[in-house]
């Protein structure tokens, strides 16, 4: 199932992390590594299994959308985790609010193009995702993916 543009808050989450990082690729990459450390670490599985592929990947795409359409220059970027009793949420804050995912999913797209394909990944890895806007400065897209056995 997708949000878009959704208020929705999650349920009361029982750990999170929160780092600030850079908006270039290196920030992005660093934002893939940390998730996958911290999820590891919280739910004790490793880092190969198939919930941290899937977090890592939700993970890196958000933080590519976050230093591709969400960047200003000498503006970070705010990754957060939380863990919630089914899920665990990934949210990424950028400074663009003016710039929001769109409300329908991407249509198709090229076989040869090299981008245009992160909210489609997202969207079918994340059991939900979407977009909240707070201020006029910052926008967070969020998605929400299922603990093991849950």
């Amino acid at each position: 199932m997708t949000q878009h543009a959704s208020t929705h808050e999650p349920s009361t989450p029982t750990a999170e992390f929160r780092i600030q990082l850079s908006s270039t690729r290196r920030g992005a990459r660093l934002a893939r590594t940390l998730a996958v450390q911290q999820l590891t670490e919280w739910w004790g599985v490793p880092y190969d299994s198939e919930p941290v592929r899937t977090v890592a990947l939700v993970t890196a795409e958000l933080a590519s959308n976050a230093i591709t359409h969400g960047r200003l220059p000498g503006r970070d970027f705010r990754l957060m985790l939380r863990l919630l009793p089914q899920a665990v949420r990934i949210e990424v804050t950028d400074t663009r609010s003016d710039h929001l995912p769109p409300q329908s999913p991407p249509g198709p797209v090229p076989t040869d193009a090299d981008s245009g394909r992160g909210l489609l990944l997202i969207g079918a890895y994340a059991n939900r995702w979407g977009c909240t806007v707070r201020d006029g400065l910052t926008k967070t897209v969020w998605a929400e993916v299922a603990l093991p056995g849950s």
